[in-house]
């Protein structure tokens, strides 16, 4: 008798999700796209996978737009104070990766814990992990803020920096490593968001804080109107302003009312267990991004052994490919919020669908793109330079890199799906054989003893991303992953 209750049940949910999808699939392009910017709430373990990953890709997309905008803004309008204030950024930006690290890592275990519980359709619990998330954030911005505040110039110092560009960057650099904490707010909150389905909210928060940045940028650097005239420590004013608007949008809605995810003041009581959880499965996702970090500037160092037009070309080729491809980030990130939260509701199998529903429109898009970089790279790097010789790094640059495309499409998604999941160790591991134990040796290899120069090391990325792509596809199959807990 129980059975065949739990057997009728079974099939009325079938029914329903089956319903649930015919109707969004009636849905238009420009539908679902209003839909994806207003965030209007939806469970992403049920109806059209499709539709589920559009819903999230949208917002996910014009995000992390908004965060490489944010890289740009104070560079353009810093250039015009001169070389010795654009280096001062450089400088800084570099420590800031560290930071970066950091926050990336614990965005990653953050996303995966409250897809997690929202999956399970723990609400309850989904809000301590974001208020345990506020505690854990706090207190790394304490420890980076005392740093900025007593040892700016030491660091700059130790970054190479001259005695006349400390004395003229010390306070942008302090601002900056001081003001860590909108830094780390916006990764974290926006991890929260993203875990629970609020994508569009990540994407605004973003929105609100970018736009503010670029307006008050010019005015706080060079004076316009009733400001000042603050020179460099303008853009680090200008830049924390804007973050910090972005930080208090994003607690409003932590708690307010609107959002999936409501705190209050029993939530932010300190729970050591939960932050415990979250540190351990950050650790594993801050070394991931490290590693791949340390690998890019092991590359750049070897590209640069052969003239500052290879170190062009090759930066102008991997800006352009990091750029065109955010729609596939967006889609990397939609996966591992859709593994969690499907994870969370006992269906690893709509959760393994989702990986490879998603992975084969990542594998079409970027082919697209890399049909695209084959066919015509003189002309896209001559859009930024008219040296001949940085424009013939620059094409070969972006066109072997693209040979590997369907495996780099297919190894983001892999990573993010893994990390979805909470097993941020087993891309790490890939991460390290793959990039340090393959792509630099290789690298070297190709560019001194077979004397390919930075041909070489271009071949060693495509090379290196083929075999991610395939480890991570022979690791993925064996479904470890299904059995992680968070």
């Amino acid at each position: 008798m129980n059975t065949q209750k739990t057997t009728n049940l079974h099939e009325g949910e079938t029914n329903v999700d089956a319903n649930n999808e015919k109707l969004q699939q009636k849905l238009s392009i420009k539908q679902l796209f209003k839909q994806s910017l207003k965030g209007n709430h939806q469970d992403l373990t049920k109806g059209s996978i499709g539709v589920a990953a559009f819903l999230l890709a949208v917002p996910m997309v014009l995000e992390m737009l908004m965060e490489s905008i944010f890289a740009i803004t104070d560079i353009f309008f810093v250039s015009g104070l001169g070389a010795q204030a654009v280096a001062v950024v450089g400088l800084t930006e570099a420590v800031l990766t560290l930071l970066y690290a950091l926050a990336i890592g614990l965005s990653m275990a953050v996303t995966a814990t409250i897809a997690r519980r929202y999956g399970e359709k723990n609400i309850e619990q989904a809000d301590v992990v974001a208020g345990q998330t506020l505690w854990i954030g706090m207190a790394v911005a304490l420890v980076v803020g005392f740093i900025g505040l007593n040892f700016a110039e030491d660091i700059l110092r130790l970054m190479g920096g001259s005695e006349t560009l400390i004395k003229e960057g010390k306070t942008y650099t302090t601002i900056m490593l001081s003001g860590s904490i909108t830094i780390l707010y916006l990764f974290l909150i926006n991890a929260i968001f993203r875990g629970a389905g609020d994508a569009s909210i990540a994407m605004r928060s973003l929105w609100l804080a970018n736009g503010i940045n670029i307006v008050l940028d010019p005015l706080l650097i060079y004076g316009v109107g009733p400001f000042p005239e603050m020179g460099l420590t303008g853009a680090a004013v200008a830049t924390n302003i804007g973050r910090g608007v972005g930080v208090i949008y994003q607690l409003s809605y932590l708690f307010g009312v609107a959002g999936r995810i409501k705190i209050t003041l029993k939530h932010l009581l300190i729970q050591t267990e939960v932050c415990l959880k979250l540190l351990k499965v950050s650790f594993w996702g801050i070394i991931q991004f490290l590693i791949a970090t340390a690998s890019w500037i092991a590359l750049v160092r070897i590209v640069s052994t052969y003239g500052s037009d290879a170190v062009a070309g090759y930066t102008i080729a991997i800006r352009v490919i990091m750029f065109v491809i955010l729609p596939a980030w967006g889609l990397s990130n939609a996966v591992a919020t859709l593994v969690g939260q499907n994870l969370g509701a006992n269906k690893p199998d709509r959760a393994e669908q989702s990986v490879w529903r998603i992975a084969k429109y990542n594998i079409y898009f970027l082919l697209a793109v890399a049909l695209i970089f084959i066919t015509i790279p003189s002309h896209i790097i001559g859009l930024f330079t008219s040296d001949e010789n940085v424009i013939k790094y620059g094409v070969d640059c972006l066109r072997y890199i693209s040979y590997g495309n369907g495996f780099f499409a297919l190894g983001m998604i892999l990573v993010q799906a893994f990390n979805g999941a909470g097993d941020t160790m087993t891309p790490t591991k890939i991460n390290f054989v793959c990039y340090w134990l393959i792509q630099i040796p290789v690298a070297y290899g190709l560019a001194k003893w077979f004397d390919l120069g930075p041909t070489g090391v271009f071949l060693a990325i495509t090379i290196a991303q083929s075999i991610f792509a395939l480890v991570g596809w022979l690791t993925f199959r064996k479904g470890h992953w299904k059995l992680k807990l968070v």
